[in-house]
């Protein structure tokens, strides 16, 4: 439980700052294009507790969403403050973070929402875009918060981030490996054979003529 308050509550300060009006028209929040993740207008401001490790704009987000209609799933990247639209379906992202390498308990989470045009439930009114979601979702602990939609769903499955010195192991880790391939092996060889010596010019004659001969 501590873990989960404190991978929430190091960015959301920040994320609730930064959200906007909830009067704020669900239409505007859709990208024109399908396909292609876009830069929002959303402003990423993060708190100092944030500022540890890759910077919250430079972070990426692995998501996987499912159409529950057709089995269609689809795994997606963004970055925080970054939307991309399927069709009727809108995915953004407002930060991602993850626990750092000396906590106990790892996890992984990004702040989501999702925005999708459709009919509202029991009605014969037009399609419009209606935000179905908005909070965290966590990897190792997915059932703190779900999209509860009959049609989609979404989870995250990672946010690609460093913290201080772990640039260093992997570069370490890189070296070593090089340096591996470049060892000389350590099974036995087999020995060379010797090639047969050239036939010298006047043996070569002596048996022309003997074949002459005969």
């Amino acid at each position: 439980m501590t873990l989960l308050r404190g991978l929430m509550l190091m960015p959301l300060l920040a994320i609730v700052a930064a959200c906007g009006s909830p009067k704020e028209n669900d239409a505007a929040l859709a990208p024109a294009k399908s396909g292609k993740a876009q830069v929002t207008r959303d402003k990423i401001s993060v708190s100092a507790s944030t500022t540890l490790g890759t910077p919250m704009a430079e972070r990426v987000a692995v998501l996987g969403m499912l159409n529950k209609r057709n089995g269609q799933t689809r795994d997606i990247e963004l970055k925080p403050g970054e939307a991309i639209r399927f069709g009727k379906v809108v995915v953004r992202v407002r930060a991602c973070e993850k626990t750092a390498p000396w906590e106990t308990r790892p996890d992984e989470g990004a702040f989501v929402q999702l925005i999708i045009n459709e009919r509202p439930l029991g009605t014969t009114q037009p399609e419009r875009w209606r935000q179905v979601f908005s909070g965290w979702l966590f990897k190792e602990n997915p059932a703190a918060n779900v999209v509860e939609h009959p049609i989609y769903d979404i989870w995250v499955k990672a946010c690609k981030m460093t913290f201080p010195g772990e640039e260093d192991e992997e570069k370490s880790s890189d070296v070593d490996a090089a340096q591996e391939t470049k060892k000389p092996s350590n099974a036995p060889q087999s020995p060379a054979t010797e090639a047969p010596a050239p036939e010298s010019p006047a043996n070569a004659a002596g048996d022309s003529e003997n074949t002459t001969e005969t």
